[in-house]
């Protein structure tokens, strides 16, 4: 070993241009320069690797004509660089083989460039094998007869001498320059490397570290969460919720601080600029309950999984972003119910009264944005089963009860507690049947409202006459058109309707004397403004008795999310097949009044130049329907 130590002294330069000229060109110029270094230098091994050698002695010295005659020591020293220099080559060994350290910063190291040819044999060698690397190198830098070059290989563990000798065959350039300095890794120049591009790798480090210690830091955050456990039973009998990580936040602390809830005085609304929720007062003898409000407000801002949670199509369900204005708080039918308003929707929720964890907590979400006093009159306050009771606004005067189906009979009076919560009443939206339509009457000082329970927070608002011209429904002409409509409510039920305008838009003489018939148009609109649906009705006028309007109203056409029938696009045309009672069928279609002329085509040919058509049809018959409006337009039927 002291023999081999000397032989790598003496020869360290020629072994480690050996080691730079077999390393694979992927490694690139600085890399290879390391490695070749460090192959050389840990040719020498300690502990078994000694023991080896020592045992087994350094190879025999060979002396072959025209080879650079070496000692037995500097050989032995020549295959460690040579084995390590090709397990470099092997994937698998890479990463064992090239040496993380010594590591160089801020500089990049390469042997000095050589001329056209230097490059040429560089270039040659890079395109083969490892071992025929090797081989090229142990015959132009060792100058090694063949039969030396195949054992020398079999010696460093390659497993085919004879194909890295065919292979070697193909490198045309003179060996001679393997000597030059554009292969020596002992003769190098220092140069940077890219700073701008050092710059920008070391900032995106930097950034990365940064966040991954913020994810870390939130990661490590001690809770299962926002509420913890919600409303689980126990905290709701101590009335404490757990504590949140959410609640560290300033804005979010004051929004769950049940002392920060926005509370209205009971007359606020007569000096209010505005009157919609915002002038609503804080009702409810359960309005001082500091426990009961911190469950609900801590309920809101994450619920659990044991919470049923609803809410109307496109509402926000996140929590609150800050202190919401508290409407109610107290007990309605077997529930406590608190409801909250921050500005865009009412928030209810809801626990049982009996403090049993197994009767679930409920919260509901209602998009309310851009409410007014119309709109604003009354919400649901409790639904059990088939029954409801609504909370009314300060202004209300009076509540009664009308039947939608029997026009002709005079509203019933609604109890109302002080706090303005109503007696139940059934609900029109959970009933199975269209037998009864109940909708509330609400007086102010200034009109008469009719709304009715469409199973959401809000009640919807029912108006008639054209979109231009939408009013409150007052008079029996109105009242028996809604009573044949009522039944068709609930094709709107849970879609967050603001309100529905049904307006007669065509009266039609029937043919054969079959009396006549009205055309109306249904629009409910949504809170969200988006989503309205629309109906178009074909109603038979019939006899009514003085307490019914007669049957209901049959479907011609149906559309969502369209501007026809409504304030931007009032016009709208429909038809229908209708048989008479001489057993006759007609393709019967009306326009509005924006239309001058109507055409059938397909199955059914016809046409008339007014709003109004009626052509013989068979039973079956389809028929396509066109418009031409007064402004010469074509115009479809609604669909």
């Amino acid at each position: 070993m002291e023999q081999a130590g000397a032989a790598l002294v003496e020869h360290y330069p020629r072994l480690v241009r050996l080691g730079y000229l077999v390393l694979p060109p992927s490694l690139g110029c600085h890399r290879r320069v390391l490695t070749a270094h460090a192959l050389a230098q840990r040719a020498l091994l300690s502990g078994r690797g000694a023991g080896r050698v020592a045992e087994g002695g350094v190879p025999p010295l060979r002396r072959s004509a025209g080879a650079v005659v070496v000692a037995p020591s500097c050989a032995y020293v020549r295959g460690r660089v040579l084995r390590g220099a090709l397990e470099a080559g092997r994937p698998l060994r890479r990463v064992r083989v090239t040496p993380l350290l010594p590591l160089v910063w801020g500089l990049r190291l390469f042997p000095r460039s050589g001329g056209s040819d230097e490059l040429a044999l560089d270039q040659a060698l890079s395109a083969l094998s490892a071992p025929a690397r090797a081989a090229c190198v142990l015959r132009g830098l060792e100058r090694l007869p063949d039969a030396e070059v195949r054992r020398v290989l079999a010696a460093a563990g390659v497993a085919d001498p004879h194909a890295a000798l065919a292979e070697a065959e193909g490198v045309s350039a003179p060996y001679a320059l393997l000597d030059s300095p554009e292969f020596d890794p002992c003769s190098l120049q220092a140069r940077p490397p890219d700073l701008l591009r050092r710059r920008r790798h070391a900032k995106a480090a930097v950034a990365a570290v940064a966040a991954l210690l913020v994810c870390g830091a939130l990661l490590g955050l001690p809770g299962n969460g926002w509420a913890g456990n919600g409303w689980a039973g126990d905290d709701r009998r101590r009335g404490t919720p757990p504590v949140s990580p959410y609640t560290r936040n300033a804005a979010a602390e004051q929004a769950l601080d049940p002392d920060a809830l926005h509370r209205v005085s009971p007359t606020f609304w007569r000096r209010s600029a505005r009157t919609d929720f915002t002038s609503w007062p804080t009702r409810g003898d359960r309005a001082g309950d500091t426990r009961l409000l911190r469950r609900a407000l801590t309920v809101w801002a994450h619920p659990d999984g044991a919470v049923r949670a609803s809410a109307t199509p496109r509402t926000p369900v996140g929590p609150p972003m800050g202190a919401p204005q508290l409407l109610y708080a107290g007990a309605v039918d077997r529930a406590t119910v608190v409801l909250f308003y921050d500005g865009l929707r009412i928030v209810r929720y809801a626990e049982p009264r009996d403090a049993s964890p197994a009767g679930g907590v409920a919260l509901d979400f209602a998009r309310v944005d851009g409410a007014d006093m119309a709109s604003a009159g009354a919400l649901i306050a409790g639904r059990t089963h088939d029954r409801v009771r609504y909370l009314t606004a300060p202004w209300v005067h009076a509540v009664s009860v009308r039947n939608l189906l029997a026009p002709g009979s005079a509203p019933r009076p609604l109890r109302r507690t002080p706090d303005g919560v109503t007696a139940a009443l059934t609900s029109p939206a959970t009933a199975g049947s269209c037998r009864a339509r109940d909708a509330i009457e609400l007086r102010d000082g200034s009109a008469t409202r009719l709304l009715t329970d469409l199973g959401e927070l809000t009640p919807a608002r029912l108006t008639s006459g054209p979109p231009s011209a939408a009013h409150d429904v007052s008079g029996r002409a109105e009242r028996d058109s809604w009573a044949r409509t009522a039944c068709l409510l609930s094709s709107v039920r849970s879609h967050g309707v603001r309100s529905v305008n049904s307006w007669q838009y065509a009266e039609q003489l029937l043919p054969e004397n079959n009396g006549s018939a009205h055309w109306l148009c249904t629009r409910a609109e949504t809170w969200r403004g988006t989503g309205s649906r629309v109906l178009a009705q074909f109603q038979a006028v019939s006899a009514p008795s003085a307490a019914t309007g007669g049957p209901p109203g049959a479907v011609a056409a149906r559309a969502e999310d369209t501007p026809a029938c409504g304030l931007r696009d009032p016009r709208v045309l429909a038809g229908v097949l209708w048989k008479s009672r001489g057993g006759r069928w007609y393709v019967l279609a009306a326009g509005s009044e924006q239309f001058a002329s109507l055409t059938t085509s397909g199955g059914v040919e016809g046409r008339s130049d007014s709003r109004l058509l009626a052509v013989p049809a068979r039973a079956g018959d389809r028929a396509r329907l066109n418009g031409t409006l007064t402004d010469g337009s074509r115009v479809g039927a609604l669909r």
